[in-house]
């Protein structure tokens, strides 16, 4: 099974253990893994700017990178639904090649649900003692289902999960809204790191970086220097 791991942009720049812990979690499944060293951004943050041709540009950059594998992974839910949802159904709805991004995205998942619902794995190579608490990240949930399966692959790592209260609830980030709203940003990221603390959770686990990074800055910004914050990639892989 040849199976191509999308990075991501973010992760590659800020985050690139996240990156590292998802090849590790694909290879010791058995997965056959390509990195295209090529790869740069699924076109989401232009597409949600209005830069459509920008965005087209980078979707046809993303097909020629990983059309010729078997399966497609990314740990993340955002660029997998800009992939998902939005490529042949906005992007190229109108466009001769449309069949073809159909096909990217037939073959594309978000790296948990891969995990669990593709490859079934009944195993995970880390283990983490003690409690977390877990984002729901807007576009995995709503776009992708994402819902279950990453709470699944903690429990199977050993951890305990305690749920915040609105745990669905966003974050505050949503690419650029939080530049151009960022006031409203940043309430929604204080309750969200309230609820996140009132479960005693010493880590704040989530399946996407620009979610991750939102929650660590306000922590921190509020002097809480001791909670962690991680990718469920790198809790199972055993990097965190």
């Amino acid at each position: 099974m040849k199976v191509g791991l999308f990075v991501t942009c973010l992760v590659d720049v800020a985050r690139p253990g996240i990156g590292f812990a998802a090849l590790k979690l694909l290879e010791s499944a058995g997965c056959e893994v390509v990195v295209p060293a090529t790869q740069t951004c699924c076109g989401q943050p232009g597409y949600n700017s209005g830069a459509r041709e920008i965005s087209r540009t980078l979707a046809r950059k993303v097909l020629a990178e990983f059309k010729d594998c078997d399966y497609v992974v990314a740990p993340s839910g955002s660029c997998s639904g800009q992939v998902k949802a939005s490529y042949a159904q906005d992007l190229f709805k109108d466009d001769p090649d449309r069949a073809e991004f159909e096909k990217l995205a037939a073959k594309w998942y978000e790296l948990s649900d891969f995990l669990v619902n593709v490859l079934q794995v009944q195993s995970v190579p880390g283990r983490f003692e003690g409690t977390v608490t877990y984002h729901d990240s807007c576009s995995g949930l709503r776009e992708l289902g994402v819902k279950m399966q990453p709470r699944f692959l903690l429990s199977m790592a050993g951890a305990s999960v305690a749920e915040m209260a609105e745990a669905e609830k966003c974050c505050g980030f949503g690419g650029t809204f939080s530049i151009k709203l960022g006031e409203i940003s940043t309430r929604m990221c204080e309750n969200k790191c309230a609820s996140a603390r009132a479960t005693g959770a010493k880590a704040i686990v989530g399946g996407d970086l620009g979610c991750l990074l939102n929650i660590e800055g306000r922590l921190r910004r509020e002097g809480d220097h001791e909670t962690k914050v991680l990718h469920f990639a790198q809790v199972i892989a055993g990097d965190g």
